[in-house]
């Protein structure tokens, strides 16, 4: 497929025309927006069929096929919170709690962003893995864990021990791990009982959540006006970096072209659900929503209107 072809295919999505809905609702003052308990349970739902699915997929992996994509997968969530939080202070010049607060965003990963990008690779026919679910799992932790300890480093008297124990029992990493130990060790007649709503309904409940997202993203718009230009250049030119890289790491693993743009697209995400949690407790004085705008109000759309299709772009050329 060429550029235009991949740029229309992500586009005309339903997801992201949900999401455009409901960004451009949102500043046009519309009144749309999910009840909180809704968009909690959407994104319990998609938290943990994300992982069953991978469990189910990695079950029937062979060890030699997953080791190298973990090993590189492992790699970019040690890299990326140190290059971001350099980043952040030396060209945004944020203070050491905010610039570690965006390293912690920027070096975990967005799961609805995979989804998206796993969405895509599909539909255009690229993606042959389907244990890749377990390398959102580990993507999560690593970097903020390195990010927290940056800041720990830097501050002295930061509470370490309490911001890992938020990362690892939070809500993501235990509907993410243990979605994918259910899917590894239920038996067959089980799965195929709740399978239906694991996966038939997946795409559906993408949807709506992308559409409750798109009302949130437009009001951190208006938190960045107040920044300035350097975070948004941060915000869209740090995951074109990282994402390239992750397709790159994931081409050398021997990734299929769409296993390495998700990868990719991985790589290039901001977590806004596991890493604003921990943040909070280990950085009580960084500005989450500063880090939590240019995630979701610049890294999040730019990633899935652009980003997705120009890493499929790069795996396909590189491939």
């Amino acid at each position: 497929m060429s550029i235009s072809e991949l740029l229309s295919l992500n586009l005309a999505s339903p997801a992201v025309l949900a999401f455009a809905l409901g960004l451009v609702a949102t500043l046009f003052r519309s009144d749309l927006r999910f009840p909180e308990a809704v968009t909690s349970l959407l994104s319990t739902y998609l938290l943990f069929a994300i992982g069953m699915k991978g469990g189910i997929e990695l079950r029937d992996a062979a060890l030699g096929d997953i080791a190298a994509p973990t090993l590189v997968t492992l790699v970019i969530g040690l890299m990326v919170p140190f290059v971001a939080y350099e980043v952040a202070r030396r060209f945004v010049g944020l203070n050491v709690a905010d610039a570690a607060s965006l390293a912690a965003h920027y070096g975990s990963v967005s799961a609805v962003t995979f989804s998206a990008a796993e969405t895509f690779t599909r539909a255009a026919g690229t993606l042959d893995e389907g244990y890749l679910p377990a390398l959102v799992a580990l993507l999560e932790i690593p970097g903020i864990v390195v990010a927290m300890v940056i800041a720990s480093r830097a501050l002295g008297g930061q509470n370490l021990k309490s911001a890992i124990h938020e990362v690892v029992t939070g809500k993501s990493i235990v509907l993410l791990v243990g979605g994918l130990l259910i899917g590894c060790f239920a038996n067959q007649k089980g799965i195929e009982k709740v399978e239906p709503l694991f996966r038939d309904l997946f795409a559906g409940v993408l949807v709506l959540f992308l559409l409750d997202l798109g009302t949130l993203a437009a009001q951190r718009l208006r938190t960045l006006k107040a920044v300035g230009p350097r975070l948004v250049v941060f915000a869209t030119g740090m995951p074109l970096i990282f994402g390239a890289v992750g397709v790159l790491g994931g081409t050398i693993a021997g990734l299929s072209v769409g296993g390495a743009a998700v990868l990719g697209a991985m790589s290039a995400s901001a977590s806004y659900i596991a890493a604003p949690a921990a943040v909070r407790v280990g950085l009580p004085e960084a500005d989450v929503g500063l880090s939590l705008g240019a995630a979701l109000g610049m890294t999040f759309p730019f990633n899935l209107a652009i980003g997705i299709p120009l890493f499929h772009e790069i795996a396909q050329a590189i491939g």
